[in-house]
């Protein structure tokens, strides 16, 4: 048995009969004779433990009284006094030393000593870990609807049982095709070959040999490949007569087939497309009579410039037509860092009638292709009816039932005074249907089609294709290892790389390329091309780590290498090799690059408009890099450059700004990380000076243990990254609530535990991570995968 000397007994029940007093009890101390023996043992499990639910009491108690006006009850925060809610992930001694320091903020000498260490143990076991709130409230899977982007990628794909499917291969360019006539007729072609781009100035010129000046005509044929989902511009320029058709031949995105009267002119229209999806493309312009021909394909995608499209965004391989959504809807909610299905409003309620509108009229317009029919076809309503089986099935992601068949399909063709009305009534009842718009219906047993949608959802962000609903058919979703090879075989498929990009897109500030932009003055050159290279350079890295065969978290942090383009190249004084392709793969020396942390993207959207700013790129290692949370501060100050003597280097500036004690609660944290970051000017080139004095990157991070890191530069930040093992699981955790949309916890109270066990086991691969997710959520509740030993 456990034993403690008696004055060491009494110091904890002293401790423990405070609250009793301070609420204005009574008591006696306990009776001590003097003649009493302080060295004999006294057995712990007898009296320490009312001592310790007695210290308990008294630090809820404190916190009660002298913080939960401003942090709440439960620490869920008090509006417009502290509204962020008191969770985290520092240690308790952190905690201890930030009440005794700091709080409460009007009063921070009324809690200190024992009174800060007994409130911090009792808001640390109370409700500031996830631990602690695991218990309080255990996790639970919520009932949600299709999120946003899951039912604009799943309409399209539904279509595309109809429509047909062509993979998409690693060719680039566009096929273009050369006549010695106005007209591209095969009778008058010269000439076949891929370009890259469609980027000509012929002059007076002709396109190649045994094609005269003065009339002829060229085709470009193809796909356009578009990375992120949003608006795009596109846009030719040219002097003579062009046709552009973009994803389908019914309908010219462009027609300005009547020249322009030998002026260049910009012919410019705009298109909503899905990320990570391929659309046909057709490009025709000719000329005749005009003095010069010159013809470019340009395009604006959504947040970036306009440029001449890219090779790498064009294939020869000619992508089937697509169906896409264009109806708006509300954003998602996103308060839980993800987007999350949970709102339902009466203008999401509208959104989801006027897209089934959408839909239904596309349907009755392409009827006859879609089904497979002529008009004159007579057993066409027969073959319509096999089409509306088949789209209600694909809708609902299984099979249906007798009663199902009748509800939506039979009795609506029974109703209907035609076929076209039938099948628009069909459509309509089939999107507003919640078997559509949810994932899963509540108390219904979980089936095979149930792991199907959970893995198509988590991996694509779309319905479940032919393999998957034909394994789930065959009841060959039940176990493990039958789950994982799906997922195996579907992180293969470009949706998966869509949905993984935008996963990094919500981790990384990608979004600040929407306002970047810097003093010209001070950083000439740094222009919004500049900038869309920039963009690129980094999208490409993370893919070419994610995606190559380690698939290894950690060379996102530790890599010194990068894509540079000519453009960047010039700014940044790096050489490249003049016959090296467009964006070339350069290693730097390892203390000057650093992976993500340091590319010069990152950099500059996390600085000022003509200086470095070490609290934004401390702010942004903090939560994004190291996991770890920070509360918003007391008050906004603006950083005003002009207040501080123009001799001070930045660092001495943040250090004068942020030297209080409140302040330093939080930037204790992240001065040492941004400070280490300094050797980075605003545009994320490196230095070794600011002010004429030497970049002072040094610094010291206290580690969640309390542990001090002594920090020299960016690649410490980097390594101690990679290593600590809050980073590690936060990089889980985000990934996991990113592709599951749900609460890691809601699977298991270890399952978060083992996901990073599995993680830390595979060499840190992505890939296997994403693998490991998407299993672990598919299996949940399905009676042969809980039986079965994982």
């Amino acid at each position: 048995m456990q034993t403690l000397k008696r004055k060491t007994f009494w110091k904890i029940l002293q401790s423990a009969i405070a609250p009793i007093i301070l609420i204005g009890g009574s008591v006696s101390a306990p009776c001590l004779l003097a003649s009493d023996d302080l060295s004999t043992p006294l057995p712990t499990e007898d009296l320490a433990q009312p001592a310790v639910e007695a210290a308990n009491e008294r630090g809820k108690f404190l916190y009660v009284h002298q913080c939960a006006s401003c942090h709440g009850t439960n620490g869920e925060g008090v509006a417009d006094k502290y509204d962020e809610t008191l969770y985290g992930n520092r240690s308790l001694d952190e905690l201890i030393k930030i009440i005794h320091e700091t709080m409460p903020e009007e009063d921070p000498d009324s809690v200190v000593d024992e009174d800060a260490r007994a409130v911090a143990e009792y808001l640390y076991n109370a409700f500031y870990t996830a631990e602690a709130r695991a218990k309080n409230a255990p996790p639970r899977i919520e009932l949600v609807r299709l999120t946003n982007s899951q039912y604009a990628n799943t309409v399209t794909d539904l279509f595309r049982t109809f429509l047909g499917h062509t993979p998409i291969d690693d060719s680039r360019g566009l096929v273009g095709r050369y006549y010695k006539s106005r007209s591209p007729r095969d009778k008058d072609k010269v000439l076949t070959r891929t370009d890259p781009q469609v980027s000509f100035q012929f002059g007076e010129g002709s396109p190649a040999e045994g094609i005269e000046n003065e009339e002829f005509a060229m085709r470009w044929e193809g796909s356009v490949i578009a990375e992120e989902t949003g608006v795009y511009e596109f846009c030719v320029k040219t002097e003579n007569g062009m046709r552009l058709w973009i994803n389908g031949r019914d309908n010219a995105l462009i027609d300005a087939y009547v020249a322009s009267g030998g002026e260049v002119a910009e012919h410019r229209q705009t298109i909503h497309l899905l990320g990570g999806r391929a659309y046909s493309l057709d490009l025709e312009c000719f000329k005749y009579k005009d003095k010069t021909a010159s013809v470019e394909l340009r395009w604006t995608p959504p947040g970036g410039v306009e440029e001449v499209i890219p090779e790498r965004n064009l294939t020869p391989v000619r992508a089937r037509e697509s169906f896409v959504v264009t109806t708006q809807f509300p954003p998602d909610d996103g308060s839980f860092g993800y987007e999350r299905g949970t709102s339902f409003s009466k203008s999401w309620d509208s959104a989801t009638t006027e897209a089934a509108i959408e839909v239904a009229d596309y349907v009755v317009r392409d009827l006859n292709r879609l089904a497979g029919t002529r008009s004159s076809d007579e057993n066409r309503n027969e073959k319509i009816t096999k089409f509306l089986n088949r789209f209600v099935e694909l809708a609902f992601r299984r099979p249906l039932t007798p009663e199902l068949v009748q509800r939506y399909i039979t009795s609506q063709i029974d109703q209907s005074d035609d076929i076209e009305t039938a099948v628009k009534r069909t459509v309509l009842l089939t999107l507003k249907s919640p078997r559509f718009l949810y994932l899963e219906i509540p108390d219904e047993q979980t089936d095979d089609y149930d792991v199907a949608s959970r893995l198509s959802y988590g991996l694509w962000d779309s319905m479940p294709d032919e393999t998957l609903l034909k394994a789930a058919s065959q009841g060959k979703l039940r176990s493990r290892e039958q789950i994982r090879k799906q997922a195996e075989r579907m992180i293969a498929d470009e949706r998966a790389r869509e949905k993984m990009r935008g996963f990094f897109h919500f981790l990384l500030p990608f979004d600040e390329a929407d306002h970047l932009s810097k003093d010209l003055d001070t950083y000439p050159g740094f222009t919004d091309d500049l900038i869309a290279d920039l963009k690129t350079s980094l999208e490409m890295f993370i893919a070419d780590v994610v995606w190559s065969e380690k698939s290894d978290f950690r060379e996102l942090l530790l890599s010194n290498e990068m894509y540079f383009t000519p453009r960047m190249a010039q700014f940044y004084e790096v050489e490249l090799d003049p016959e090296g392709g467009e964006y070339q793969r350069i290693a730097f020396e390892p203390e000057q690059r650093a992976g993500v942390v340091t590319h010069p993207f990152l950099l500059a959207a996390l600085a000022y408009h003509q200086s470095s700013s070490p609290i934004h790129r401390g702010v942004f290692v903090t939560r994004r890099i190291l996991s770890r949370s920070l509360k918003p501060p007391p008050m906004a100050i603006e950083f005003m450059d002009g207040s501080f003597d123009p001799s001070l280097t930045m660092r001495e500036k943040v250090t004068e700004l942020t030297k209080s004690k409140t302040c330093m609660t939080c930037h204790s944290t992240i001065n040492p990380l941004g400070f280490s970051l300094e050797h980075f000017d605003a545009v994320g080139r490196f230095r070794t000076t600011d002010k004429d004095r030497p970049v002072d990157a040094t610094s010291d991070f206290v580690d969640a243990d309390g542990t001090k890191v002594h920090l020299t530069g960016a690649r410490d930040v980097a390594e101690y990254a990679v290593e600590d093992p809050l980073a590690q699981e936060g990089f889980v955790e985000q990934l996991f609530n990113h592709s599951i949309k749900q609460p890691v916890r809601a699977y298991g109270a270890d399952s978060l535990d083992q996901l990073v066990t599995d993680f830390q086991n595979n060499q840190y691969n992505i890939q296997q991570l994403l693998i490991e997710i998407n299993t672990l959520a598919a299996a949940h509740g399905v009676d042969d995968v809980e039986r079965e030993k994982p």
